[in-house]
């Protein structure tokens, strides 16, 4: 079996999540793991935050997901498979 791990690395958090988490809704068919990481404090929530993503989806469709998040500004995507 093959898992494909899909990290998209955001930053800034606060003004890009929102859009990140529209491509996300949008491609949720092929998303079987998500966890969001980010930094919090007593005093602060961190400005750049991490999300892991497990898909299932056929290559182009992972394709174009990449593509729809790597048209957000300050979101960078990187995938491996194991």
């Amino acid at each position: 079996m093959e898992y494909i791990i899909m990290a998209v690395a955001i930053e800034p958090r606060n003004i890009s999540a929102p859009k990140v988490q529209e491509v996300l809704t949008k491609h949720g068919c092929i998303i079987k793991v998500r966890l969001g990481l980010h930094d919090v404090s007593d005093f602060s929530c961190s400005k750049r935050g991490l999300v892991l993503l497990q898909l299932c989806g056929k290559e182009e469709e992972i394709k174009i997901l990449r593509k729809d998040l790597e048209e957000i500004d300050g979101v960078k995507v990187n995938i491996m498979t194991v």
